[in-house]
């Protein structure tokens, strides 16, 4: 039976999740297992020790973002999900998925949005984007697909605005099995056009950005 942490344990778990969220929100970093390493350097947390989930992290984001700027934040995340949208009314065509902390709220102002599309042809999605005159930059992205299996995806990275969005490409059937969330290990949430229209309040046929 694992041995349950200690309050001194616990209250270390809590603060090297409030400071790797910190680091988060002020220095742009997006990758949860580096903000763990930074804080556990800058906490001097010996190597082997127990440090936070990647959920706590999460939950200390939330919770800085909402004690530290939130007005600035809400304002942030609104622009995002309207970038967002206006780039999925633009390849609709590929059944678009918003996904990550632009879906979730827990998006910093440097974070991307985060799109899943469906296409057996990455190229295909490439040339809307030259049709449509804007300039993308061809990337891989590599997800867990299972406990046993990462697999990499071709993708895309653009802009809508100043807004930078990250594209990945699965096969058209991948739309029926989301990768698996680096946050909590689950299927990774994935929300349809309509359902970040509601989250905006936008009516279905406004356009949002040019």
């Amino acid at each position: 039976m694992p041995k349950r942490p200690t309050p001194r344990g616990e209250h270390l778990r809590r603060a090297l999740a409030q400071e790797a969220a910190r680091i988060m929100v002020e220095h742009g970093i997006g990758d949860y297992g580096l903000a763990k390493r930074k804080a556990a350097q800058r906490f001097a947390v010996a190597a082997g020790a127990v440090l936070p989930k990647n959920s706590e992290i999460e939950a200390a984001l939330l919770e800085h973002q909402r004690l530290f700027g939130a007005d600035a934040h809400a304002e942030s995340l609104q622009a995002q999900r309207r970038a967002a949208l206006a780039a999925m009314r633009r390849l609709r065509e590929f059944e678009p998925r918003l996904v990550g902390a632009v879906l979730s709220g827990t998006a910093t102002r440097h974070s991307p949005v985060q799109l899943h599309l469906f296409a057996d042809c990455a190229e295909s999605v490439a040339m809307t984007l030259i049709d449509a005159g804007i300039a993308h930059e061809v990337t891989e992205k590599r997800v867990r697909m299972d406990p046993a299996r990462v697999r990499a995806y071709p993708g895309l990275r653009f802009q809508i605005g100043d807004q930078p969005i990250e594209a990945t490409v699965f096969p058209e059937d991948g739309i029926r099995q989301a990768p698996f969330s680096p946050v909590d290990g689950r299927p990774m949430r994935r929300a349809c056009a309509p359902e970040v229209e509601a989250m905006l309040g936008a009516a279905p046929a406004e356009t949002l950005i040019a």
